[in-house]
């Protein structure tokens, strides 16, 4: 007689069926089949030669798509948040002053995280589709003398474009590192780490990239290795300890690398090949082609008479497109009514832009004119077919 409690669950004796899906939300975007593929090769030995090999080639991709030269590159297994953590954790000891600059959910998340370890936080809040100046980064600056910075280059709460020039300059002047989360606009929009003097930058695997979630590209500058590597106390998360990390993706010139994690090695493939992709189209051809297609759409919203969200063209977001709310209509019966007769996703507002906008994600191999097209028509009809409201 069995001594189980808990029988096997009638759920898992059903075959697994996903639909096939346009993923035109903030992400995760759809995966090619060449990235799907490459994820079914062999699992072996997270410390063989074969897969230190594949984070070598990671680690070359990253600095390509990063326009960086910093040794401390890799890839956090985990999303986007987890490379967020890490920096964080890393840069920022207990009682230490961190200043987010906040222009959607993304410097409100970064802003509780670092309270969570001690940090003493200062925002500044831009309204709702807006940016910051320089001038007020740098009042900000001298105000609260803060050793990091976070900066957000592609708001995908908002589908705000943050201008970066300059940024960087200014907070070594102030003696403050420079973090930015460009998740969202990573190879969709021009950045260069480097030339930029961005100090700790990140991304995620399921935006441009067209990778599945679950690794979060990474670097280090020289400038942050030198506060994070004399830090007087053990960073919060052993997982995330870049002392770790660095020595685990082989960043450190050290001559053995030592077991830290598990890394996820079908994720591995996978982000190699997305990478292998984006150099093949060249970064720069990228960039163009976001923003050729991100126009194209805006112009096809503007005819339908649906207001842009984002009123300054040069702030806007190629990669996620944010439209205003229609007049009447109800945002959830709009997208509800998309994916039940077009199979296509499209999302309401997040954080401070709930129930404001409509959210259209167009990055990697969705952004072309024939998917605008598509989301147009599907636009259309559901405005034609929703309830709308005449008060």
């Amino acid at each position: 007689m069995s001594t189980l409690t808990v029988p096997p669950p009638q759920c898992l004796k059903r075959p697994l069926h996903i639909p096939q899906r346009h993923m035109f939300g903030p992400g995760p975007s759809n995966v090619p089949e060449r990235i799907l593929e490459a994820g079914t090769n062999p699992v072996i030995g997270h410390m063989h030669p074969e897969i230190f090999e594949v984070m070598n080639d990671i680690k070359s991709g990253i600095q390509y798509m990063f326009q960086t030269q910093n040794k401390i590159t890799f890839a956090v297994s985990g999303t986007g948040h987890t490379a967020m953590e890490c920096a964080i954790f890393n840069a920022v000891e207990p009682g230490e002053r961190v200043l987010s600059a906040v222009n959607g959910i993304w410097g409100e998340r970064a802003a509780d995280m670092a309270e969570r370890i001690g940090a003493k936080v200062n925002t500044i809040v831009a309204p709702p589709a807006g940016f910051f100046s320089l001038e007020e980064i740098e009042q900000a600056l001298s105000k609260y003398r803060p050793v990091l910075l976070f900066v957000t280059h592609g708001e995908s709460s908002t589908g705000v474009l943050h201008p970066l020039d300059g940024i960087g300059e200014l907070c070594h002047k102030y003696n403050c590192l420079l973090l930015v989360d460009s998740v969202a606009a990573m190879g969709g929009a021009p950045l260069y780490m480097d030339k930029q003097e961005i100090d700790i930058l990140y991304t995620g695997s399921q935006k441009v990239l067209n990778v599945p979630p679950g690794t979060a590209p990474i670097s280090f500058s020289e400038r942050a290795c030198k506060k994070i590597f004399s830090r007087k106390t053990k960073p919060v998360s052993f997982f995330l300890d870049l002392t770790w990390l660095a020595n685990y993706w082989g960043c450190d010139q050290k001559p053995a690398r030592l077991y830290h994690h598990t890394g996820p090695i079908t994720a591995f493939y996978t982000l190699r090949e997305g990478l292998a992709v984006l150099a093949e189209e060249g970064l720069e051809n990228s960039w163009k082609r976001h923003e050729s297609v991100a126009e194209y759409f805006h112009n096809g919203l503007e005819c339908m008479g649906l207001k842009l969200f984002v009123k300054e063209k040069k702030a806007r977001l190629p990669t996620v497109t944010t439209i205003v709310a229609p007049h009447g209509y109800d945002w959830k019966e709009i997208t509800a009514y998309i994916m039940k007769a077009h199979n296509l996703e499209i999302s309401g507002g997040l954080g401070p832009s709930v129930g404001l906008v409509l959210r259209v994600g167009l990055m990697g191999c969705n952004s072309t004119k024939a998917n605008v097209d598509m989301i147009l028509a599907a636009l259309k009809d559901a405005l034609k077919h929703c309830h709308k409201s005449k008060v």
